[in-house]
């Protein structure tokens, strides 16, 4: 199956989801500074404040999949969210992934872009997705959960804080 083609937008009522731009880097390392401090350090700011600004820009291509959550009402990008091919799953089944600021959370913002972002999947002819979450990140299981996927019992990685969790959605 060819690579899925990434969607000049998706729309829906109260948010605009488009490819993530350079200019947007700042808001993207502010992710990597609110990330739970049980998030593995290989995904958090460094001592050495890496990476950067200039780091995070240059990542962005790396991730075409990933598109800019922004809101209607504001302009402001408020995270991203969308899909991420990986060389050992098949291309056609591709990892679901969302992270949006503090500032965002609680107002359903992240279902309403992983609808959006399903939809794409589904209009693409994916036959199942899939998403890894932290046992202990409550809110983005709910997420997850909401959006149709469900754990399958499958531990991906292991942590002194927690464990990481397969979940999938037929399509």
């Amino acid at each position: 199956m060819a690579p899925i083609r990434v969607p000049r937008a998706l729309e829906t009522d109260r948010l605009v989801l488009r490819p993530r731009s350079v200019d947007e880097a700042a808001t993207y390392r502010r992710l990597w500074t609110e990330r739970d401090l049980r998030v593995p350090a290989h995904r958090r700011i460094d001592a050495d404040g890496r990476p950067t600004v200039a780091d995070v820009a240059g990542q962005l291509a790396d991730e075409p999949g990933l598109l800019a959550v922004r809101r209607r009402d504001t302009a402001e990008v408020i995270g991203y969210c969308g899909l991420i091919d990986h060389a050992d799953a098949p291309p056609d089944e591709p990892e679901l992934a969302f992270e949006l600021l503090r500032s965002a959370h609680g107002r359903g913002y992240a279902t309403e872009a992983g609808q959006a972002v399903v939809g794409w999947a589904r209009e693409s002819s994916c036959p199942r997705l899939w998403a890894t979450v932290w046992d202990w990140n409550v809110a983005s299981r709910r997420v997850l959960e909401k959006l149709g996927f469900h754990e399958t019992g499958t531990v991906v990685a292991r942590s002194v804080d927690g464990r990481s969790l397969l979940t999938v959605r037929e399509l």
